[in-house]
């Protein structure tokens, strides 16, 4: 192919690109389901434990990430970790569950601005999913760009994110009326069995809040300098919206009672009225949804290049690797990604998309990655890694029980995820033959 990507997309853009895919719309219509399913003040403990479980994840993805800068992120980490043998095959289930559960993705985050939507006009089920699938249109109409294009507009789309975060959190601090404390109050045992399950219940819903903090692997062969930036990348944007995330709720929380809070579906909006009467509720809430808006703008950037890659290496549907002759970037790609995401952002519910998309991915990218690094470090050593994660091997086993504690967690979605898994398994053994490579790679 003569055609290839190009580097041009800077630290501050990587980030900024990171960040609006972990912010989105989730912490908002999160932030009261949360508090129901903790069910006391204790619920902040669930946005702490997403925020260690994206930390120690994170530092299995920037050495990934660092080593092997290729569009795709997960594709090649595990094609790299398993060799000659398995690496065909999980790097395909990857691609494989990427192309079902990035609809989803793209589908959760069209599906809560839909229903944010609903506090600056009352809609019908039917008004709603239009909202929802002209948005994922507009989105991807929005893509069909270069991708130096793209990086200025999602830097200016990330300045609109944290100036309104920021709003929300001084706001909070500047109008505290009620105490809030994060502490047991009424003999609650915070090291009980009982309270763990709780928090891993209701943490799969924060740590789907936190997810993007990898977004830039996914666009490794596009970032400047990524030994270096795609690590940092990653630690800043998992601080940063971590410090937010926390801030966040404590500042709403303190204007609102948390008993008050968990049964408002707009909790956001119910606290800027509160505090500032419903004209401006209703302006924090278009800022809201400025912010689901740039979420979904990167959440589609970057899986659009996640079955291009597998393409281009032979290894998935040829017709994904073609590029467009002018603007140079995988449209063919991008309009699956948008095409099947709008299909299902008309089609599901948001709860049931949001433990689907975790049940889905955690066993083929998340756990078998974090095995994938020690395949490597045994194979390859750790002379040549661009960056080694810390305390080496403890975040791989505190990575691993995590994430088999979170797939438990989904319930009835980690069965989909298991069938998915075969099913991918029977579809790669039956189409292998009839890819031909479009690019031959090495595979050590």
């Amino acid at each position: 192919m003569s055609q290839e990507l190009k580097r041009e997309i800077s630290l501050l853009q990587a980030t900024s690109i990171n960040m609006i895919d972990m912010v989105g719309i989730g912490p908002f219509v999160m932030f009261s389901l949360v508090i129901r399913l903790v069910g006391n003040n204790l619920f902040i403990w669930a946005w702490v434990f997403g925020a260690l479980t994206a930390l120690i994840d994170g530092m299995i993805w920037s050495e990934l990430g660092a080593a092997y800068p290729l569009a795709g992120g997960s594709y090649n980490f595990l094609k790299e970790a398993y060799g000659k043998k398995g690496g065909p095959l999980m790097s395909f289930l990857f691609v494989w569950q990427t192309c079902l559960q990035s609809a989803l993705v793209v589908a959760s985050a069209a599906i809560g601005f839909g229903q944010y939507f609903n506090y600056l006009v009352p809609l019908t089920w039917w008004e709603e999913k239009a909202v929802s699938g002209v948005l994922v249109i507009l989105i991807t109409a929005l893509l069909f760009r270069n991708i130096r294009t793209i990086g200025k507009m999602a830097v200016f789309l990330w300045a609109g994110v944290i100036i309104i975060l920021l709003w929300i959190i001084i706001s909070g601090f500047t109008h505290h009326q009620v105490a809030y404390s994060p502490l047991p109050q009424h003999g609650e045992n915070m090291f009980s069995i009982s309270f763990m399950l709780l928090i891993g219940n209701a943490s799969v819903k924060t740590i789907y809040s936190y997810l993007g903090y990898y977004n830039v692997c996914h666009l490794g062969s596009e970032i400047r300098n990524p030994g270096k930036n795609i690590p940092r990348s990653i630690f800043i944007s998992i601080f940063c919206i971590a410090a937010f995330y926390l801030t966040m709720n404590w500042s709403v929380v303190g204007v609102i009672p948390w008993q008050e809070a968990m049964h408002s579906k707009f909790a956001i909006s119910l606290f800027m009225e509160r505090i500032y009467g419903p004209r401006t509720a209703q302006v924090a809430t278009m800022l809201v949804l400025w912010i689901a808006f740039a979420s979904l703008f990167a959440v589609v950037l970057g899986y659009s290049r996640v079955p291009y890659a597998a393409a281009a290496d032979g290894n998935f549907f040829p017709w994904f690797a073609r590029l467009h002759p002018r603007l140079n970037f995988p449209y063919v790609s991008l309009l699956f990604v948008g095409g099947l995401g709008f299909i299902c952002s008309l089609t599901l519910r948001l709860e049931d998309a949001i433990n689907a998309i975790l049940a889905m991915r955690i066993l083929v990218q998340f756990v078998a990655q974090a095995i994938g690094v020690v395949l490597l470090r045994r194979r390859k050593g750790t002379a040549d890694l661009p960056f080694r994660m810390w305390l080496y091997p403890l975040p791989v086993v505190l990575s691993v029980a995590i994430w088999l504690f979170e797939w438990y967690s989904t319930g009835v979605a980690a069965l989909l995820g298991l069938f998915l898994m075969a099913c991918g398994t029977v579809v790669y053994f039956l189409a292998r033959n009839s890819w031909p490579a479009v690019a031959k790679k090495k595979i050590t």
